[in-house]
């Protein structure tokens, strides 16, 4: 038996794990080959992200090349929605393309010569002008992300088989909590307070050499050609906006995927609390990006099985988690402050909120990707993506009421988005089989 087959027999571990769904004969015959070139490639570059994090590393590069203060509360903003509001011009240029694993590979090329830039930055300039050049940088990789989100997704659709989907998201999103436990695990350990411009410059070239070695790999994937239904112009793409007002499910799978962006969006607030009740050592950031990490590595493998069987439940379930630990921090923060202020409280709610985030993030992957074939799936990822990317740039301005409502306060009000997220993720129409 071939490796790949035995990862895929041992990953996928069902009875039916030679009968595809959704694809051709020629991908089903080369599926088990595919699921591990795609779960390999997707290990290096969650690995490459963990490493070039924009809350953990970048942030301390700021810090240390003396950049302007506003560049760190850039960072996150333009990283997520830079790669998804150009997702709708993207998706019209890749449809010209019967063969789309090319443009996940360029995607990955450019993405390593922006950290591998950023690397050059953290040793050789200061000040502002390190600063700017670090936005340009993750602009411009923010870009190529989006070309590799909108490609990947549909090349996952056309070589894996429909059932085994979101057990691929669940295991390599697994590998990167493994990940980040490691990480957090370093950041508490003394000579975290060691790291200099130099070893970090260090790091993001290895970061870098990840993306390359995955883009190496992902080439292997035995893509058969699909669908083209040409390019379109910047008008063209705009109309395609028009699915949202003319296809109800679509319609449906965007508003709830954009009320469950509570889950991120209160991430921050979590850890701004805990630095309001104890300071700001390294061991505390280390202790919520292991909690983080663990999350990952426990929940997303069964997310992934659960969302195989149904996205539609792994969301509502993920949006009812999320809101339960949010309204759970704000009423003990306020009611039992003794409670709220003891030292594992609020990482063990982080970790909670992780779970929940990993069910959201695998869920909504799935089924978007099941919700369509074809080109039709193609719009519909760069179309969510365009408006998601969007709506997180206005709602990520619910930070601005945190002086006037308390930390905790923003987490209450996020998680009752949640809620209104679990109920009307009820009309979804369900897509597995």
């Amino acid at each position: 038996m071939k490796v790949s087959d035995a990862i895929y027999d041992a990953l996928t571990n069902e009875e039916d794990a030679r009968l595809c769904k959704d694809i051709g004969e020629d991908a089903c015959r080369e599926a088990p080959q595919s699921f591990s070139l795609l779960l390999l490639s997707y290990c290096l570059t969650k690995l490459g992200d963990a490493i070039a994090n924009p809350k953990t590393t970048l942030a301390w590069l700021i810090a240390i090349v003396g950049a302007p203060a506003f560049v760190l509360g850039l960072l996150v903003p333009i990283r997520e929605s830079g790669s998804m509001i150009p997702q709708l011009f993207i998706g019209g240029i890749i449809r010209r393309l019967s063969i789309r694993k090319w443009v996940w590979v360029a995607g990955s090329l450019g993405q390593a010569a922006c950290i591998v830039g950023i690397g050059f930055v953290a040793i050789s300039l200061t000040g502002e002008t390190a600063g700017w050049a670090i936005l340009g940088l993750i602009v411009l990789f923010s870009l190529f992300r989006g070309f590799c989100s909108v490609a990947a997704k549909d090349v996952l659709g056309k070589t894996i088989p429909r059932t085994k989907r979101g057990q691929l998201t669940g295991w390599s999103a697994s590998a990167a909590g493994l990940l980040g436990i490691g990480i957090g695990v370093i950041l508490m350990l003394p000579m975290a307070e060691q790291f200099d411009e130099h070893f970090l410059g260090w790091l993001l070239f290895g970061a870098g050499a990840l993306w390359l070695i995955a883009a190496a790999i992902y080439s292997r994937v035995e893509e058969y050609a699909g669908e083209t239904g040409g390019g379109r112009s910047i008008l063209d793409a705009l109309g395609q906006l028009k699915l949202l007002a003319t296809d109800r499910p679509f319609r449906r799978f965007v508003t709830t995927r954009a009320l469950l962006m509570c889950s991120a969006l209160s991430a921050p607030f979590y850890i701004a609390l805990a630095q309001q009740n104890f300071g700001s050592p390294a061991y505390l950031l280390g202790a919520f990006i292991a909690a983080a990490g663990v999350a990952g590595l426990v929940s997303a493998p069964v997310w992934g099985r659960y969302a195989d069987a149904s996205s539609k439940f792994v969301m509502i379930c993920a949006a009812l988690i999320t809101s339960g630990v949010g309204l759970a921090v704000f009423l003990i923060n306020r009611l039992i402050p003794e409670v709220g202020g003891a030292t594992l409280f609020l990482p063990i709610a982080y970790f909670i909120l992780s779970l929940a985030h990993s069910g959201v993030r695998v869920g909504r992957k799935t089924y978007v990707v099941n919700l369509a074939s074809g080109n039709k799936r193609t719009d519909y990822v760069a179309i969510s993506n365009t408006i998601i990317g969007v709506l997180l740039l206005f709602v990520g301005a619910v930070g601005a009421l945190a002086p006037v409502i308390g930390n905790d306060g923003v987490i209450g009000l996020l998680a009752l988005m949640g809620l209104a997220g679990a109920a009307y993720g009820t009309t979804l129409p369900d897509v597995e089989a």
